[in-house]
Protein backbone atom coordinates (compact mmCIF):
# COMPACT_ATOMS: atom_id res chain seq x y z
CA UNK A 1 0.00 0.00 0.00
CA UNK A 2 1.56 3.53 -1.21
CA UNK A 3 1.10 6.48 0.96
CA UNK A 4 0.52 10.09 -0.90
CA UNK A 5 2.41 12.48 0.21
CA UNK A 6 1.30 15.42 2.29
CA UNK A 7 1.55 18.00 -0.47
CA UNK A 8 -0.32 15.85 -3.05
CA UNK A 9 -3.39 14.99 -0.81
CA UNK A 10 -3.53 19.19 -0.72
CA UNK A 11 -3.38 19.54 -4.15
CA UNK A 12 -5.88 16.66 -4.59
CA UNK A 13 -8.69 18.45 -2.82
CA UNK A 14 -7.78 22.22 -3.44
CA UNK A 15 -8.30 24.08 -6.54
CA UNK A 16 -5.19 23.47 -7.97
CA UNK A 17 -6.15 20.50 -9.98
CA UNK A 18 -8.50 22.39 -12.00
CA UNK A 19 -6.12 25.17 -12.98
CA UNK A 20 -6.29 25.64 -16.78
CA UNK A 21 -9.91 23.35 -17.12
CA UNK A 22 -13.52 24.34 -18.39
CA UNK A 23 -15.18 24.19 -15.65
CA UNK A 24 -18.99 24.73 -14.51
CA UNK A 25 -19.69 26.40 -11.57
CA UNK A 26 -23.01 26.88 -9.70
CA UNK A 27 -23.58 30.42 -7.75
CA UNK A 28 -25.91 30.81 -4.89
CA UNK A 29 -28.32 32.70 -6.54
CA UNK A 30 -28.49 29.89 -8.92
CA UNK A 31 -26.95 31.54 -11.63
CA UNK A 32 -24.69 28.69 -14.02
CA UNK A 33 -20.72 30.38 -15.57
CA UNK A 34 -18.64 28.53 -17.53
CA UNK A 35 -14.82 29.12 -18.17
CA UNK A 36 -11.50 28.31 -17.71
CA UNK A 37 -9.76 28.63 -14.46
CA UNK A 38 -7.17 30.97 -14.22
CA UNK A 39 -6.56 31.86 -11.15
CA UNK A 40 -8.35 31.67 -7.07
CA UNK A 41 -6.91 31.61 -3.83
CA UNK A 42 -7.54 30.46 -0.27
CA UNK A 43 -11.00 31.79 -0.22
CA UNK A 44 -11.86 29.84 -3.30
CA UNK A 45 -12.47 33.27 -5.00
CA UNK A 46 -11.88 32.31 -8.59
CA UNK A 47 -10.81 33.87 -12.34
CA UNK A 48 -12.43 32.28 -14.66
CA UNK A 49 -10.96 33.58 -18.21
CA UNK A 50 -13.60 33.03 -21.13
CA UNK A 51 -16.69 33.16 -19.22
CA UNK A 52 -20.24 32.69 -19.98
CA UNK A 53 -23.46 32.79 -18.10
CA UNK A 54 -25.92 29.83 -19.25
CA UNK A 55 -29.27 30.91 -18.89
CA UNK A 56 -31.79 27.85 -19.57
CA UNK A 57 -35.42 28.46 -19.19
CA UNK A 58 -37.35 25.10 -20.71
CA UNK A 59 -35.95 23.96 -23.76
CA UNK A 60 -34.11 27.32 -24.63
CA UNK A 61 -31.02 28.09 -23.68
CA UNK A 62 -28.25 31.15 -24.77
CA UNK A 63 -24.41 31.74 -23.73
CA UNK A 64 -23.95 35.03 -22.55
CA UNK A 65 -20.42 36.20 -22.89
CA UNK A 66 -18.88 38.19 -19.67
CA UNK A 67 -15.06 37.83 -20.52
CA UNK A 68 -12.61 37.95 -17.53
CA UNK A 69 -15.00 37.15 -14.73
CA UNK A 70 -13.82 37.15 -10.89
CA UNK A 71 -16.18 35.03 -8.77
CA UNK A 72 -16.22 35.27 -4.79
CA UNK A 73 -16.03 32.17 -2.98
CA UNK A 74 -18.46 32.65 -0.46
CA UNK A 75 -20.94 32.31 -3.59
CA UNK A 76 -20.03 29.08 -5.07
CA UNK A 77 -22.01 26.42 -4.31
CA UNK A 78 -20.50 23.78 -6.61
CA UNK A 79 -17.78 23.17 -9.32
CA UNK A 80 -16.90 20.74 -11.80
CA UNK A 81 -15.40 19.93 -14.89
CA UNK A 82 -16.29 20.22 -18.00
CA UNK A 83 -16.05 17.73 -20.73
CA UNK A 84 -14.75 18.89 -23.53
CA UNK A 85 -14.83 16.32 -25.77
CA UNK A 86 -18.62 15.65 -24.91
CA UNK A 87 -22.00 17.04 -26.79
CA UNK A 88 -22.91 19.90 -23.38
CA UNK A 89 -26.62 19.82 -23.95
CA UNK A 90 -29.38 17.04 -25.01
CA UNK A 91 -30.20 17.63 -29.00
CA UNK A 92 -33.43 18.84 -27.85
CA UNK A 93 -32.54 22.10 -26.06
CA UNK A 94 -32.16 25.27 -29.12
CA UNK A 95 -29.94 28.02 -28.82
CA UNK A 96 -31.54 31.61 -28.84
CA UNK A 97 -29.90 34.92 -29.07
CA UNK A 98 -29.97 36.95 -25.27
CA UNK A 99 -33.12 39.07 -25.96
CA UNK A 100 -35.57 35.86 -26.54
CA UNK A 101 -33.73 34.28 -23.28
CA UNK A 102 -34.54 37.53 -21.46
CA UNK A 103 -38.02 37.76 -22.38
CA UNK A 104 -38.12 33.62 -21.31
CA UNK A 105 -36.78 34.58 -18.34
CA UNK A 106 -39.37 37.34 -17.75
CA UNK A 107 -42.01 35.11 -18.63
CA UNK A 108 -41.37 32.78 -16.39
CA UNK A 109 -40.49 35.15 -13.46
CA UNK A 110 -44.43 36.42 -13.88
CA UNK A 111 -45.93 33.33 -13.56
CA UNK A 112 -44.36 32.36 -10.67
CA UNK A 113 -44.93 35.67 -9.07
CA UNK A 114 -48.58 34.82 -10.04
CA UNK A 115 -48.81 31.31 -8.91
CA UNK A 116 -47.45 32.85 -5.59
CA UNK A 117 -50.08 35.11 -5.38
CA UNK A 118 -52.79 33.10 -5.89
CA UNK A 119 -52.08 31.05 -2.95
CA UNK A 120 -51.58 33.18 -0.81
CA UNK A 121 -55.37 34.34 -1.90
CA UNK A 122 -55.69 30.75 -1.28
CA UNK A 123 -54.73 30.51 2.14
CA UNK A 124 -57.88 30.78 4.11
CA UNK A 125 -59.66 28.30 2.75
CA UNK A 126 -57.09 26.12 4.64
CA UNK A 127 -57.21 23.49 2.60
CA UNK A 128 -55.35 20.97 4.35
Amino acid sequence: MSWAAPEDLYLSTSLASYLDKKLLILLRDGRKLMGTLRSFDQFANAVLEGACERVIVGDLYCDIPLGLYVIRGENVVLIGEMDVEREELPPHMTRVPTEEIRRAQKVERDASELKGTMRKRMEFLDLD
